[in-house]
């Protein structure tokens, strides 16, 4: 259903960046006045994640600073800041992210006006293993809202609210794997809710029995996003080319970050955890997919 970007990837490791010499994948992206925007993991010398940028006019060839714009901080983000997403919320840029440490993943947040300066809000959810966190880019009857994965099996998708931004409650699953497919060992959220007048609109992976991380479409309830109105049982893109099927995991795109411009839904992902690639489809497509 995707169509991938003729001139992917977009963003390969550089050896003259010691921070992202190795990898370079899973972008957060967001629109905003005529600017694409990626906040992307990458990988150096010392094997630490870090979050570099980029921007693009066209959502297809950008420019990147030559260093991260988000470095790890303190114990628990001793081996890095993994996985971002981005919306706009209240006028600025949030990002959840993955806070990496011997202690295992935990969820993180983040704020900034310009990419360059954040304002940290530290672990949410700290009593759990989990990862995959997006936030909805505007609030449900009055509550923050926010999609995340528990790391204890089976992998799900669960939602959480809060009045605050930083304590969250209230949370459960609501989406689990569909045994003996393509997404029958582990799901999570790939990239931020959209709002559309269907319902919210979710892309999100799913891994199967031989580890292959494929994307699939979800819709919810505009005013009860816990409860799933559909999900399309196919995959909406696969592993296919080479530079989606060899890199550092095998057989791997995961998307993190989806731009609205105009009629179509420009997607973008990790490939094989060391690329970063886009693909576009047209967001009536998708949204048609996504409510059959």
């Amino acid at each position: 259903m995707l169509k991938r970007f003729l001139n992917n990837p977009i963003l390969k490791p550089k050896r003259e960046n010691p921070w992202e010499s190795k990898l370079v994948f899973n972008p957060a992206a967001i629109y905003h006045n005529g600017i694409v925007h990626l906040l992307y993991r990458a990988v150096g010398d010392d094997n630490i994640s870090r979050i570099g940028y980029a921007m693009s006019s066209n959502g297809f060839e950008f420019f990147r600073l030559n260093k991260p714009v988000f470095t790890p901080r303190g114990i628990l983000e001793s081996k890095g800041c993994e996985d971002p997403r981005l919306v706009l919320l209240d006028d600025q840029f949030y990002m959840t992210y993955t806070s990496y440490s011997a202690q295992g993943p935990r969820v993180s947040t983040a704020s900034t006006r310009n990419f360059l300066q954040w304002e940290r809000y530290g672990v949410v959810l700290p009593e759990l293993n989990n990862k995959d966190a997006v936030l909805f880019p505007e609030k449900v009857n009055g509550k923050y809202v926010m999609f995340h994965r528990p790391i204890s099996p089976p992998r799900s998708i669960w939602i959480a609210f809060s009045d605050d931004l930083v304590d969250w409650h209230d949370s459960k699953k609501i989406m689990e794997p569909v045994k003996g497919r393509w997404d029958g060992v582990g799901i999570g959220s790939a990239s931020p809710p959209v709002k559309t007048e269907k319902g919210w609109l979710l892309i999100f992976h799913g891994v199967d029995e031989e580890s292959v991380y494929r994307l699939g479409v979800a819709l919810f309830d505009l005013e009860d996003p816990s409860r799933i109105l559909s999900r399309h049982p196919e995959p909406i893109l696969e592993p296919e080319e080479d530079y989606e099927l060899h890199g550092e995991v095998k057989e791997v795109v995961f998307a993190t970050g989806i731009c609205e411009i105009e009629d179509t839904y420009y997607i973008y992902y990790g490939a094989a955890d060391r690329v970063i690639c886009g693909a576009t489809v047209d967001k009536k497509v998708l949204l048609d997919l996504a409510g059959a």
